[in-house]
């Protein structure tokens, strides 16, 4: 299933493709009275594997996050399982983040240096926060900005953030790094949709005690990698907030860590919900509208190499073919249900009812071609690796 900015990789009239312009022949109503032209504008885009090997991609100007994982999953020929994200990786600086979906690529590559560059990899975690919100934000740290001891209740907590018109606010403490030092200060934060605080004076919020320490509009939010060996960081939970005008300068960077990966992950969400608001949640619901949508008209459709297959039944001591057609077609029933298991609305292939699974077929074989039973322990994701 391709989205309309996908369909520019299909085959089409093209006479030329010439300094990143193709000139492509577009229908038109003017066709009739002669071939009408229009200039299409593409942009190329390097994208790196989790085996480090780049791809080159001509993509248009305006293709988003979303679709250009879409073609590099069709092009890669592996599982659409919608958790594909492109990653924009800063080595020089330390930094990575997951871009939105919704983000034009060609935007966010024009503020990237010549060292940065994108990676195409698995991030199934990318809204699981709509899933178990209660375990991304715990309760000590959300309240409403404008009342000192109020917490948010667990029924409304997402729609808070959603909700424009409301005003929770994150708090705790978190390091910051000082300017032009590896010195790292322990200080009260508060994030709110106006940009992330620090209290002057202890854990007071009052305004006159509330410096402005980032802004969140044109900003984003990045993990600092390494940052105990890099910056001297007091813990390994680190992140950034970066201006998008800043390429390489160290000194605009707000640098944070927090105490632990719980607490570093409910300041990143957080930011997230307070730039993108119900965006983030209509990137969330577009592959299930897409795969419910699917589900109506799609149908099987059997190979020249599946109607050659017959049935067979290896129940007993030998092997026997099944002639009955309504005997195999309840036999094929009966396996699919067994091998089949559904989680999160997402199909899963299974041979230990959900205990160990697998996003398809193949996978399930060639572990258990390397592996005798299951797991010790019960995989929180599906492990997939492809090489572009």
């Amino acid at each position: 299933m391709f989205s309309p900015s996908q369909e520019t990789f299909l085959p089409c009239k093209c006479a030329s493709v010439r300094n990143g312009t193709a000139r492509v022949d577009v229908p038109s109503a003017g066709d009739a009275l002669g071939n009408s032209v229009r200039l299409l504008p593409l942009q190329i885009v390097k994208v790196f594997s989790e085996d480090c090997i780049g791809k080159v991609v001509e993509i248009p100007a305006e293709m988003t996050a979303r679709d250009l994982c879409q073609l590099l999953v069709y092009k890669s020929h592996c599982v659409d399982d919608n958790s594909w994200a492109l990653v924009e990786h800063h080595p020089a600086m330390g930094l990575e983040r997951c871009l939105e979906d919704h983000e034009v690529v060609v935007q966010v590559q024009a503020s990237m240096t010549s060292e940065s560059k994108f990676l195409f990899r698995k991030n199934y975690a990318k809204y699981e926060f709509f899933k178990n919100p209660l375990n991304f934000f715990p309760e000590q740290m959300v309240a409403w900005c404008q009342e000192s001891n109020s917490t948010i209740p667990p029924s409304h907590l997402l729609q808070s953030f959603l909700n424009s018109s409301s005003c929770p606010e994150i708090q705790g403490h978190l390091y910051v790094k000082e300017s032009s030092r590896k010195a790292w200060k322990k200080q009260h934060m508060f994030l709110r949709r106006s940009g992330l605080y620090v209290s002057t004076k202890g854990a007071s919020k009052e305004p006159r005690h509330l410096q402005l320490l980032a802004d969140l509009e044109d900003s984003n939010i990045f993990t600092v990698i390494a940052g105990r060996r890099i910056l001297n960081a007091p813990t390994e939970y680190g992140f950034c907030i970066k201006p998008n005008r800043v390429r390489s300068e160290q000194k605009e960077l707000r640098m944070l860590c927090a105490e632990d990966e719980q607490s570093r992950t409910c300041w990143m969400t957080a930011f997230r919900l307070f730039k993108y608001g119900i965006l983030l949640y209509q990137n969330y619901k577009i592959p299930q509208q897409r795969k419910a949508l699917l589900s109506h008209f799609s149908a099987p459709v059997r190979s020249v190499s599946e109607n050659s297959l017959v049935a067979m039944d290896f129940s007993g001591r030998i092997g026997r073919v099944i002639d009955n057609p309504v005997e195999a077609q309840s036999a094929a029933l009966e396996e699919g249900h067994a091998w089949r298991c559904e989680e999160d609305g997402q199909m899963f292939f299974s041979l230990d009812d959900g205990a160990t699974k697998f996003t398809d077929l193949i996978q399930l074989v060639e572990f258990y071609q390397l592996n005798r039973g299951v797991l010790p322990c019960k995989l929180k994701h599906p492990c997939t690796i492809v090489a572009l």
